[in-house]
């Protein structure tokens, strides 16, 4: 099983001199091509440090991070950005939808970014409209959605280009069981059909139970080992 990302020994500080805080300390743990990975723990545990690491938006201030077997610390920020809008789908629990896009334009913009054609657009954005019981809403703007068909919206955008890499925070947490079943299907399906690696942070039991394994943060600390793969 090929390893999609790797962490060795990650600290993150925030602030300066005696000012500064440890937002994470000494993480380390892999994980591989098609796997999902809960990642738990209370509020201010660190969650939203790891996961903006893991999908190269901010950088660690110690330690290594391996991405497809790449060290991250020697991408250029251009190559960064590059990486993200190819490879790294994201998933807010604020939704943050361009509110003067329509859901379709919402959905298709990852999809414009990286020049796929017109044609095509069409095609996918159909579909997976209809997948998440919104094609009726397509014509819409994000202020005239509830917040869990936003957040529907939200997860469609993240999905439509195919990533290698699902960064989730809190996925389901506008949802009923309903959608977030469905949503859950559609995570699924990219995970079994293109080898996509989930990382998801979630209180949400039904979430966690569906993901192959999970992990813990306790004031920025794994709370006992990240059991599954090796780490490095």
């Amino acid at each position: 099983m090929d390893i999609r990302l790797a962490l060795h020994a990650i600290t993150k500080h925030y602030g300066h001199g005696d000012n500064q805080v440890a937002a994470l300390q000494n993480i380390s743990f892999s994980l591989a091509e098609g796997e999902f990975l809960a990642v738990q723990g209370p509020s201010g545990s660190g969650k939203s440090s790891l996961l903006n690491i893991c999908g190269l938006i901010d950088q660690p201030s110690e330690g290594q991070y391996y991405l497809n077997g790449q060290a991250v610390e020697q991408l250029s920020v251009k190559q960064r950005c590059d990486y993200r809008r190819r490879e790294i789908g994201f998933i807010f629990q604020r939704h943050q939808l361009l509110p003067a896009m329509t859901v379709y334009e919402n959905i298709a913009y990852p999809l414009f970014l990286n020049k796929v054609k017109a044609k095509q657009i069409k095609q996918e954005v159909t579909l997976l409209l209809k997948k998440i019981g919104l094609d009726h809403r397509c014509n819409h703007l994000p202020k005239q959605l509830s917040g869990g068909e936003r957040q529907r919206v939200g997860i469609a955008r993240a999905l439509i280009k195919r990533p290698q890499l699902v960064i989730a925070d809190e996925p389901s947490a506008s949802l009923d069981h309903q959608h977030a079943h469905a949503s859950l299907m559609l995570m699924r399906e990219l995970n079994e059909q293109q080898g996509a690696s989930f990382i998801l942070a979630s209180h949400d039991a039904f979430v966690v139970k569906h993901c192959d394994r999970n992990i813990n943060l306790l004031d920025g600390s794994l709370a006992g080992e990240a059991l599954g793969l090796g780490i490095l």
